[in-house]
């Protein structure tokens, strides 16, 4: 399931390419584009701290990055974190998007790629963990119909030492067949 889950993915012009190496330094670029938006993140991608949190997260087996493509131009990134083929379930995450890209139905898009792609690789549930101080990110899965679960209290310490509230966003395959926003 893994193997058909992490897959180049494409609509269009909007392409979801593996993250890799190669991407480093124009995903660099990307992220320091809004420099401000980092405190509400789990890590930072802002300039001191990009490298660190790029290995990471090319490194790690439990993450599954893209790099965003809109036309000839890297636009953000995104992710599918914490697979669990036993249970049929994933989390996308890790998600930022350039600020010029925002507001263009870029974001609806791309999630709406990942989701039908990963109910169609056999995905039953997909998660979204949101700190509760990110309300743009809540209002976005909202759209997509997701609901909110709840609130995992105190559930992570971020990169700059703040004890994180999460809320807790999924999306069942028999509810994304019925939503509207399909």
């Amino acid at each position: 399931m893994l193997d058909r889950l992490y897959t180049e993915l494409a609509d269009g012009d909007l392409r979801l390419v593996r993250l890799t190496e190669e991407h480093r330094e124009a995903l660099r670029a990307v992220c320091a584009a809004d420099a401000d938006i980092w405190s509400i993140y789990s890590s930072s991608f802002d300039p001191d701290h990009f490298d660190k949190s790029f290995d990471t997260l090319i490194g790690g087996k439990a993450r599954m990055p893209y790099a965003i493509v809109d036309g000839d131009r890297l636009v953000g990134m995104t992710a599918w974190l914490r697979p669990d083929v036993s249970a049929q379930t994933v989390e996308i995450g890790n998600s930022y998007i350039h600020p010029d890209a925002r507001g263009t139905g870029l974001n609806g898009r791309l999630k709406k790629l990942m989701i039908d792609h990963a109910f169609a690789a056999g995905i039953r549930r997909i998660e979204f963990r949101i700190d509760e101080r990110n309300k743009r990110s809540q209002a976005a899965v909202a759209k997509l119909g997701c609901t909110k679960e709840g609130v995992l209290r105190s559930e992570r310490i971020t990169w700059t030492g703040y004890v994180r509230d999460t809320g807790l966003w999924s999306l069942l395959a028999d509810e994304w067949h019925r939503s509207p926003a399909t």
